[in-house]
């Protein structure tokens, strides 16, 4: 039977000079299929394009340089190669009617020497993170404690982004997301529980947030501001972060993204399952809302009923959708009609198998 009670959540949007669908996102998700050379796997056209009736789909992680590496088999931006395996992508997802952003990545601290030549990772702080992260042979190993970024370094890591935007555009992809969240390092500046510097990158509030939003200004100089987003997650404790006052931090993050004129702040902030924020934690998202005249993407659990709710109450322009989508590549559909959802195979989310198709690009659609 079809669901009449989600009007908001289908509705169109028109985000900068791109018409989306419908309000539903395909979140982020990191798949770890890449192969040889951080490229996307050969079936990723197959996977995108698969989930292409989403409002828009956000690209996995995807490295802005081989510096931005902590993970095996994560796709890059950063060379010839990676370009026409994403153009493979962009084609694809075009073809299918989809509109796609590419999700720009430095993974900063959150590595290992093995990924760099035996050098270490880089931050703004030399504090450790916490977690683990994956090397050759698929092997578990602790992250370290990096090494903090010297003053005169900044310009490269801006140029890094700048590059990968650029490459972006070579690819085909509609836009791009800045990844601002989940304790990467874009999020390791901004909050001082990993940002302990004492120049201009560090200490205040303005200070901390000075590279992000450099690397914000020179990514939208690349596109144009409306073809630029950017993720933040303020009460997300993933790898060890924290802020002594996360809603002043990201206000103002915002309020200067807003100054740009960026698209979207796409806002991971869990309101139902597991990792629902506790009663004596302020949600910030409302908060960013005042401040930010683009449109508002939330994240964070949400089911159809939720998503539908917070864009009429006008909490969000945008809902985006992660394990939904992994498991249900016809997701909107399947709501449209109130059919159920197919089951996630938890195990080939990160670790496939000996067939990279399993878990990837075999759930099943309705039947037509």
């Amino acid at each position: 039977m079809a669901n009449t009670d989600l009007n908001h959540l289908f509705s169109p949007y028109q985000l900068g000079e791109l018409s989306l669908r419908n309000r539903m996102v395909m979140a982020p998700m990191t798949r770890s299929r890449a192969v040889e050379g951080n490229l996307a796997h050969p079936l990723a056209p197959t996977y995108y394009a698969q989930r292409a009736s989403a409002g828009l789909i956000i690209s996995e992680a995807t490295q802005v340089s081989q510096q931005g590496v902590g993970y095996i088999r994560t796709p890059g931006i950063h060379s010839a190669d990676q370009i026409a395996a994403w153009r493979r992508v962009t084609d694809a997802v075009h073809q299918a009617g989809g509109v796609i952003f590419a999700q720009l990545w430095h993974v900063g601290r959150i590595s290992h020497p093995e990924f760099h030549g035996g050098e270490l990772p880089v931050a703004p702080s030399a504090l450790k993170g916490v977690g683990d992260v994956f090397i050759a042979g698929g092997r578990r190993v602790p992250v370290g404690v990096p090494r903090a970024l010297r003053t005169d370094e900044m310009p490269d890591i801006v140029d890094q982004f700048r590059a990968a935007a650029r490459n972006a555009d070579l690819a085909g992809f509609d836009g791009v997301e800045i990844h601002g969240s989940s304790g990467y390092l874009l999020d390791q500046f901004l909050r001082d529980g990993s940002n302990i510097r004492t120049d201009q990158y560090g200490g205040s509030i303005p200070n901390r947030a000075r590279l992000p939003l450099e690397v914000a200004a020179a990514v939208a100089a690349v596109l144009g501001a409306r073809r630029v987003g950017y993720r933040v997650g303020p009460n997300l404790t993933l790898h060890g972060m924290h802020d002594s006052d996360p809603v002043a931090t990201f206000t103002y993050l915002a309020a200067q993204l807003d100054k740009l004129g960026i698209a979207y702040l796409h806002v991971a902030e869990p309101v139902a399952g597991e990792e629902k924020l506790p009663a004596t934690v302020e949600p910030v998202a409302p908060h960013l809302r005042r401040v930010f005249s683009g449109a508002i993407m939330l994240n964070g659990g949400y089911d159809a009923p939720l998503g539908e709710a917070a864009i009429k109450a006008g909490q969000a322009d945008l809902i985006a959708y992660g394990v939904p989508f992994l498991a249900n590549p016809d997701l909107p559909e399947r709501l449209r009609r109130g059919a159920p959802l197919n089951t996630p195979d938890y195990p080939s989310f990160y670790q496939p198998g000996p067939d990279d198709a399993v878990g990837y690009i075999d759930y099943p659609f309705l039947p037509r």
